[in-house]
């Protein structure tokens, strides 16, 4: 397999290398300071849960499962070239719709009875998003470059339910309305005659616990909740 692997990296390597020099579009993009733009995607979230210790002894939680739901974002981009041409700032401030999933499965208190006790929450966030990125850009080939990132991310969700009175006949989840999270990812770029575009991954996750227990049945086994999201955007910039 190595051997394989050799060939292939120096098939590649070869053809980037022999790719003939095109007309560069936008030539004076990585020539101004700073620039602007919009980005529009979609996200995945999700939490980490961390169960009570002795939740099945205390409440016959047998399993508490997290399931990811997709949801949207859009935002306004701004960038500021440190080191030209590959080292930027860059700073989106996002709203982004968020929901996630949790299933609980408990013991059956009929112990004739094999199945268990299903029952599910689901988790609304409508957020503000304002990320600070560091942004490391290849060198142009032509009109393309990869890039990658990393940073932190400030997000306030508008929809929190955190000081909301608790309904003890339909309890929800209580989760924090501030979050702080780390954000590492990468895109590619793509240069038009008049502007750039780029497809982008990233994967956030919170530094802290989200989670806000008020004794509920559907709070109690539950100890902690980590926010984690998976973001694809679109990034248009001029």
């Amino acid at each position: 397999m190595k051997w394989l692997l050799s060939i292939v990296l120096l098939v590649v390597s070869h053809c980037a290398l022999a790719q003939p020099e095109k007309p560069k579009n936008y030539r004076r993009f990585d020539e101004r300071v700073v620039h602007f733009g919009f980005m529009l995607g979609f996200n995945t979230a999700n939490f980490r849960a961390v169960p009570t210790y002795g939740a099945y002894e205390k409440f016959g939680l047998k399993s508490l499962e997290t399931k990811s739901q997709p949801g949207g974002q859009v935002g306004i981009v701004s960038s500021l070239k440190l080191w030209h041409p590959i080292v930027r700032l860059r700073f989106v401030p996002t709203l982004s719709f968020q929901e996630r999933v949790l299933n609980y499965y408990y013991q059956n208190p009929d112990p004739a009875i094999t199945k268990d006790v299903f029952m599910e929450e689901r988790v609304n966030s409508t957020n503000l998003d304002f990320p600070l990125m560091l942004q490391f850009r290849t060198l142009r080939l032509n009109n393309f470059a990869a890039y990658v990132l990393a940073g932190g991310q400030y997000s306030y969700d508008l929809q929190s339910q955190e000081k909301a009175s608790q309904s003890f006949i339909d309890p929800f989840i209580k989760i924090k309305a501030h979050d702080f999270q780390g954000q590492i990812g990468g895109g590619l770029e793509f240069f038009a005659p008049y502007f750039k575009f780029g497809f982008e991954v990233k994967y956030s996750q919170s530094f802290s616990n989200s989670f806000i227990q008020d004794n509920t049945p559907s709070s109690k086994p539950i100890d902690q909740l980590f926010n984690k999201v998976l973001w694809f955007s679109l990034i248009f910039e001029g």
